[in-house]
């Protein structure tokens, strides 16, 4: 394919405004308007083109153009001088950087094996075309060992498909006709905005809003019933409702029989639960879990927005499985309004896997969140070539001061692609200069608001960025896995686009923002059903705990009398996940209540000491009644200069997985606090 049969980046000297769109992990994947000005970005405005977006964004994307133009971009190919660690480096060309990996990897493969090199990364704030494609295509044909991309959404992830085989939710627009909204583990304020406006709406309308989180959010501040439930306690919260659906006669036991299995396992396990031994282990009021047992009982739409909260935790995958289940026992599907909302991302029918279209090995597999140890403990064989992209697990990954002591090997060749100096960057060997998502092409999915966009650059690269797909391409060609081409990321686009059902890509290709197939409003059990292979719900799925016991097993986290807090780090409405991290200006407070502070003696702006066995924190406290007692909370995707220490809060989170899937355990974290200076 020539270069004149692909789509061009808009290309101006005068001043012009760009249509766009965002790929950064939140569920909405806004459209843009990008305004610019000899050849430089001016203005990011939220555009009508997504119809959920409605002109507005986040502030985080508004002023995105702060990355893009940072003094700390990476600019061009780097290679490390001087110990590691002390982010100095040396200058190279694109050329010399593509022979060192080709000679490291070789060396490697050789020696060791292919399965010493390891790719590592994420891909939430990427589209189809940066992550999961020519990279996949990559490191497959190398035979590299696979990575297990648990960090987020796994544990959720596994509990929708096994439950509802991944059925699309209910639409943001459609709250409007709930007369009833559960919020349960989701902050929209910070990640999702776009709900926010619309659950106000529903309560101007008369909708009662219950949210379920430690924190008082702004939507639990906007609640009529906040739930702060002990990190952890999810799971016998939902069982507890459950329990109390099927004893009161208010389990829809008609729609039960006819369209879903497991109805008496989940009913047995959900026994033992009582409101009032549930709010005890989860530290409620049971007059409070009382009422939403009621209300959620009684009132008709209701709608439960699941998200990822809940599953950050041992019991994260039998807690997510427990609250999808509500709507099923409870008999909300079928009518406007009434159901779920998690993932929406499987609504439009694109499988990854068909655009690859490249086998996956059968090499050896690593979980994400045992980074520390695959790179501290692994030795058949040890992993001697780390590939960082679209992730900085230094700030990301769980049992940091471990991720760190495996970046510091000597006999390890760290690569990182990325666009500024990140705390990972600082560790390798070779630092690679990359595109933002306003500098190259790619497909945008929500998996939120029902939106499928394309994404092209609205700026030439800065400096000498490569996009995911130019880097991984010219790869595949140095160890003659493809050959050259002239179409570039374009040509990627169009071919990527031709492989996506029901005419999407020809849809995208030809500027329209189309529905899912099954339309932007699904009804659930009406428009779209179950995707288990019998199109039934699987209420108690076999076979998804690690441990093969049952899906509803509850695993208290006893903590210890030493470490005696819960440490929790939520999504931040000042980054997503680590992206953006490089601008928090100032030492990042710790959020305690004020019968924990009084306790300690620590009054709000203390300097402090936040630690456990695994290592410490230094910091500074922000006394506040938004934690419940007991819990205290950092932000998620801190870098090291927001500490004193730099250290962060997964520097505190240990490595253990969770019970379906192996998802991260960051709410597991279990912690001391005492004033800086006191021992």
């Amino acid at each position: 394919m020539a270069r004149s049969d692909a789509p061009s980046p808009p290309v101006s000297w005068g001043r012009s405004r760009i249509s766009t769109a965002c790929t950064l992990d939140c569920p909405d994947s806004c459209s843009l308007q990008v305004t610019v000005e000899r050849g430089r970005i001016v203005r990011i405005e939220g555009s009508h083109d997504a119809p959920s977006t409605a002109g507005y964004i986040c502030g985080k994307v508004r002023r995105f153009d702060r990355r893009v133009y940072s003094a700390e971009r990476i600019l061009y190919p780097m290679r490390r001088k001087g110990p590691r660690g002390h982010a100095a480096f040396d200058q190279i060309s694109w050329e010399e950087a593509l022979d060192l990996i080709v000679e490291r990897i070789e060396e490697a493969r050789t020696r060791y094996g292919a399965e010493s090199i390891l790719p590592y990364y994420y891909g939430g704030s990427n589209g189809l075309l940066t992550n999961e494609l020519d990279d996949a295509r990559f490191f497959r044909r190398l035979g590299a060992s696979r990575l297990a991309r648990t960090i987020c959404a796994a544990p959720t992830g596994a509990a929708a498909a096994a439950m509802y085989g991944r059925m699309p939710g209910v639409a943001y627009e459609d709250y409007a006709h709930a007369r009833l909204i559960v919020v349960w583990g989701c902050n929209a304020s910070a990640s999702g905005i776009h709900l926010v406006s619309h659950i106000k709406a529903a309560q101007n309308a008369g909708a009662k809003l219950v949210v379920v989180d430690p924190r008082r959010t702004p939507l639990a501040r906007m609640a009529d019933l906040h739930l702060p439930v002990r990190p952890g306690t999810d799971l016998p919260v939902a069982l507890a409702v459950i329990n109390d659906l099927f004893e009161r006669g208010r389990a829809d036991l008609g729609f039960l029989h006819a369209h879903a299995d497991g109805v008496d396992e989940l009913r047995q396990a959900a026994a033992e639960w009582t409101i009032e031994r549930a709010a005890q282990e989860s530290g409620l009021d049971p007059a409070a879990l009382g009422t939403f047992a009621e209300w959620y009982g009684t009132i008709a739409p209701a709608v439960v927005r699941c998200g990822w909260g809940q599953e950050r935790n041992r019991n994260g995958g039998g807690s997510s499985l427990a609250i999808l289940a509500l709507p099923a026992v409870g008999g909300k599907f079928g009518v406007r309004g009434g159901g779920y909302t998690m993932s929406n991302s499987a609504a439009w029918g694109i499988a990854q896997e068909a655009l690859v279209d490249e086998p996956s090995p059968s090499t050896r597999i690593v979980n994400m969140n045992e980074l520390g140890r695959a790179l501290t403990e692994f030795d058949n064989p040890p992993v001697t070539v780390l590939f960082v992209y679209n992730s900085n697990p230094l700030s990301t990954a769980p049992d940091q001061n471990r991720v760190r002591e495996g970046l510091m090997r000597d006999d390890l060749f760290t690569i990182v692609h990325e666009q500024v100096m990140t705390d990972t960057a600082v560790y390798a060997d070779l630092v690679l200069p990359a595109t933002t998502f306003l500098e190259h092409y790619d497909i945008a999915r929500g998996y939120g608001a029902y939106h499928l966009q394309v994404v092209q650059p609205v700026i030439a690269p800065v400096g000498e960025a490569k996009s995911n797909r130019d880097l991984f391409h010219e790869l595949s060609v140095r160890f003659g896995f493809a050959e050259p081409d002239d179409a570039g990321e374009a040509g990627a686009l169009i071919e990527a686009a031709a492989k996506l059902p029901d005419g999407l890509g020809t849809a995208l290709l030809q500027g329209q923002r189309p529905d899912p197939p099954k339309g932007r409003f699904p009804v659930q059990f009406v428009d779209v059903r179950p995707g288990t292979a019998d199109g039934r719900i699987k209420l108690f799925p076999a076979g998804l705990t690690r441990d093969g016991s049952s899906p509803y097993r509850y695993r208290p986290n006893p903590g210890s009398d030493t470490y005696p807090l819960s440490l929790i780090s939520p999504a931040s409405p000042h980054t997503i996940s680590s992206t953006l991290g490089e601008l928090r200006p100032t030492i990042v407070k710790l959020k305690i209540h004020p019968d924990d502070a009084a306790a300690r003696s620590i009054a709000d702006g203390d300097p402090i000491r936040v630690y456990n066995e695994l290592g410490e924190v230094h910091c500074e406290a922000s006394v506040t009644p938004e934690v419940r007692p007991g819990t205290v909370a950092l932000p998620k995707g801190l870098w090291a200069r927001s500490t004193f220490n730099g250290s962060t809060a997964n520097a505190l989170v240990p490595q253990t997985l969770s019970d379906i899937a192996g998802g991260a355990c960051f709410n597991d974290a279990r912690v001391q606090v005492e004033l800086k200076g006191r021992h």
